[in-house]
């Protein structure tokens, strides 16, 4: 089964699609490592930079989760989206012979995972937030999917299509804020789908400029999600406690593997960029943090400044990989909007993204660019105009910041 082939396939032309795989063998492992925990990478990883890098808002006012709570949000989300297909799957089985269906658990999951694939598709435009709408869409052609293999693939009367597809849908409506709530116990409060091995990158062109995403690197994260994928199941089989536990690290690993190879820059390196003063503000703090006791390859270093009314944080994140594509993001949405009281802007230049929002009476500034190497540098203010506010970047060294290497993993 090639990955692409079978995206394309269930999406254009489902009916003759859904035919194959009733005819197709399968078992849960290849549904999970071949298909399933690469296309739910998308919605996980999109999410993180839609939320933590991009934000959502207004002109002027932006929110933004927190980057290493999204990074642990977007782990947690990715491990339970599986659960959540696979309890999609039992249930569908379950109600198979209530519609004049047949119960088959592979047959089930097969409905519940291909039948995923519009939803878990539409995650890219979690990119950008203002398109979540589109995401929903997307969500609802995933249900038309579901209806259309129901009958196919369970042997449901097709006249009961309808009820067993709305039946399905609700009990998985439950069953995800049930697993919504069981996630936010681990969660703080407050691949080859884009190119084979054979292309080392793609490059979208966007009005500012080109932005290139090392696809060669996906392909090969996602082969590492496959063998967790194989080891947890061994695991599963042994009930050795410590191989378990040794398992579910390699697959938190292999999630982050998506993020980019290599070690992160080392945070005492970003925090050493950091000035002692911006202008006429003292540094009032700071914040340093990695994230190696998740397995992700991040770190972070956060300075705040301020005197009287003028208040000013400089943050420097390293997210792997994910830096290209938070400028792929952020370039999606070049352009300017302004308007009696705001004004905000985006654009690329010397091959940095970069994107800027401020009120026009000087209460409040942001100004951020993504560099060349995937770094991600930002400054926001209080009191404090745009102009004041991009001098004072001008005393961190941007070129030394994106001259700073990653370590290769050991």
């Amino acid at each position: 089964m090639n990955l692409i082939e079978r995206v394309k396939n269930i999406l254009l032309k489902p009916k003759e699609e859904w035919s194959t795989i009733d005819a197709e063998p399968a078992d849960v492992a290849g549904l999970y490592t071949q298909y399933l925990m690469i296309l739910a990478v998308i919605p996980a990883v999109c999410g993180f930079i839609g939320m933590s890098l991009v934000g959502f808002g207004g002109f002027g006012f932006t929110v933004r989760v927190p980057i290493l709570s999204g990074l642990m949000n977007m782990v947690v989300s990715y491990v339970l989206s599986l659960v959540g297909v696979f309890v999609l799957g039992l249930i569908i089985d379950a109600l198979a012979p209530t519609f004049g269906g047949q119960k088959n658990q592979i047959q089930a999951l097969k409905v519940a995972v291909y039948g995923s694939t519009a939803a878990l598709l539409g995650g890219i435009f979690s990119l950008l937030p203002a398109l979540a709408m589109l995401g929903f869409v997307a969500a609802l052609y995933s249900i038309y999917l579901v209806y259309l293999g129901l009958p196919a693939l369970m042997r449901s009367n097709p006249d009961k299509s309808i009820a067993y597809t709305a039946v399905v849908i609700v009990a998985g409506i439950v069953v995800g804020i049930i697993i919504a709530a069981v996630g936010s116990l681990f969660t703080p409060r407050g691949p080859a789908l884009f190119g084979g091995a054979d292309a080392p990158a793609i490059s979208v062109n966007t009005p500012g400029g080109k932005v290139t995403i090392d696809t060669a690197g996906l392909e090969a994260a996602s082969k590492k999600m496959e063998e967790a994928a194989r080891q947890m199941e061994k695991a599963q089989k042994s009930q050795d406690p410590a191989a378990i536990a040794a398992a579910n690290s390699g697959a938190v690993a292999a999630a982050a593997g998506m993020m980019g190879g290599g070690q992160a820059v080392a945070a005492q390196s970003l925090k050493a960029a950091l000035p002692e003063k911006l202008a006429d503000l003292p540094r009032t703090g700071f914040d340093v943090q990695d994230g190696a006791a998740l397995g992700l390859p991040t770190s972070q270093a956060s300075a705040s400044y301020g005197s009287g009314d003028k208040r000013v944080r400089i943050e420097i994140i390293d997210i792997g990989g994910l830096g290209q594509m938070a400028a792929l993001a952020m370039g999606m949405g070049q352009g300017e909007k302004e308007d009696q009281t705001s004004a905000e802007k985006t654009w690329q230049e010397n091959g940095r993204t970069l994107h800027q929002s401020y009120q026009k009476d000087g209460s409040r500034a942001e100004f951020k660019t993504v560099l060349k190497n995937g770094l991600v540098v930002g400054i926001e203010g209080d009191g404090v105009g745009v102009k004041d506010l991009r001098g004072m970047l001008s005393q961190v060294d941007l070129n030394a910041l994106e001259a700073l290497q990653r370590k290769p993993k050991g």
